[in-house]
This record gives structure tokens, sequence and C-alpha cells, in this order.
């Protein structure tokens, strides 16, 4: 009987990577407590990559602070069973008198890999992140988005289920952007890695996740969620993207319309 208990304990726990309920978060302001996310409740399931989408400033980027641990909410709960989420963010944040190979094994020393493993390891993910031959490199050697290939390589050595990644992209130019997407698909389908991802370009939102989700203008709420049924691989382009990207953004001007009449 134990045995069976502890086995349906273990098959909820892997119902979802992320699991956000009625989570609020609170700021202090000059005139008062600032309510910043406002009862958001969430899941993201195994394997699911979701795109939170929003104007400036509402909360998108303090909710995956949350989920990553890095602050607490106001109030609510947030669980991830597969342990402490892996972050991206929009800087590569690689430390500059390091190789790229270091960079990443920093990571796996963090983790508590055995040195002797940490090179070899090491150079498989600049494999997956298709930079091989580039562990030698110094960070002033990589270009921006070789850079932001290695800090990939080096969140998904924290060997973590759940990878949060905030605006990753944003800094880079177009083309660079595009073949980063192209790179992110291939990476989250080969390791099936859940990605919880942040980002105001409604194309980027359409053109990456399974599931969109729209935050509320301040304080964040979830205002409406899309599931994408488009068949990867997608382009930015395509004609289903653009469809579903022009719903979404008339969505989102709304709620921009309604914060501004606040």
């Amino acid at each position: 009987m134990a045995t069976a208990v502890a086995e349906a304990e273990e098959r909820a726990a892997t119902q979802y990577a992320a699991r956000i309920g009625h989570v609020s978060k609170s700021f202090a302001g000059p005139a008062g407590p600032q309510l910043v996310l406002d009862d958001i409740t969430l899941d993201v399931a195994p394997g699911e990559f979701v795109t939170l989408l929003g104007a400036s400033g509402c909360g998108k980027s303090t909710l995956l602070n949350l989920v990553a641990g890095l602050d607490k909410p106001t109030a609510g709960t947030i669980e991830t069973p597969g342990g402490r989420p892996a972050l991206m963010f929009q800087e590569h944040a690689l430390f500059p008198w390091l190789t790229a190979g270091k960079n990443i094994e920093l990571a796996l020393r963090l983790r508590g890999v055995p040195k002797a493993e940490r090179r070899e390891r090491a150079e498989e993910l600049l494999e997956l992140v298709r930079l091989t031959g580039a562990y030698g490199k110094r960070v002033h050697e990589l270009s921006g988005g070789m850079r932001q290939r290695v800090a990939m390589a080096r969140a998904i050595a924290q060997d973590s289920q759940l990878l949060l990644m905030d605006e990753p992209f944003a800094a880079l130019d177009a083309i660079t952007r595009d073949v980063l997407h192209d790179e992110l698909t291939r990476i989250w389908r080969e390791t099936n890695l859940s990605v919880l991802f942040v980002t105001h370009n409604v194309r980027e939102a359409v053109r990456l996740a399974q599931r969109v989700v729209l935050l509320s203008s301040r304080p964040g709420r979830v205002a409406h969620q899309w599931t994408v049924d488009i068949p990867q691989p997608r382009r930015i382009e395509d004609s289903d993207v653009a469809e579903l990207s022009v719903e979404i953004t008339e969505q989102l001007r709304g709620e921009i319309r309604r914060h501004g009449q606040h």
C-alpha cells in the first residue's frame, strides 16, 4: 500500500514542471505597497514551452524571478518539483576572464560534477549549441549570438528540468535572433526541457511556444492564454504565425489601453 501511495505521489509530482498558485507580489513604494502581480495561477507541464507576454512593467520578469527563487511572493505558492530552475537573462552574464568552456564548467562544478568529467561534458554542451571547437575561446572573441549560445549551454549544464529565459534574444539583430530561435527549438525538442520564456515580442512568442500567456498591465494578471497548434519548425514570417500574432497583438493593445484609462 505504501508503495502504491509513493508511486501516486511521484506521478502527481511529475504532472507539472512549475506550479504557480494564486501568487501576488507587492513592492514598497512612496505611497505604500505597490501591487505588481495579482493572483497569478499558472502551471507549466513537463516538456512544455510557455511564453509570457505583456506590456513593459506588467510583471513578467518579476514572475520569472519568483519562479527562479530569487525573490518570494507576497502571497501564494510556487512549486518546482524538479528542483531549482535554470535561469538565462537578456545579458549573457559570462565571466570574461574565463573561456567559453570554463564558463560552462563553473555550472558543472557547482552541481558537483567531478573535475575529471567536466571538460568532456562542457565539450558535449558546446556541441549541443553548435559551438564545437569554441571551448578555449574567450568571451571577447565571441559574437553576441555565440555568447548567448554559451549562456544557454551553461544554463543546460545546471541539469534542471525547467529553463527560465528572460528576453534572452532581445539585444540581438533580427537574423541572429531568428537563427537562435531555430537553435532553441531544436535544443528544447532534443532535451525535453520545460521552458518558461519571457518576451514583449508577440511574433517571437508565437514562433517559439506551445502556449502563449498574456499578462495584463500592472498589476499583472493572467488576461488570456492561447494554445499554439502550428507545427514546428515554424518561421517568424509564416502566415499562421502572423495571423495568430495579429489576434494576440489586439488583445495586448486592449490591455495597454485599459491600463491607460486608470
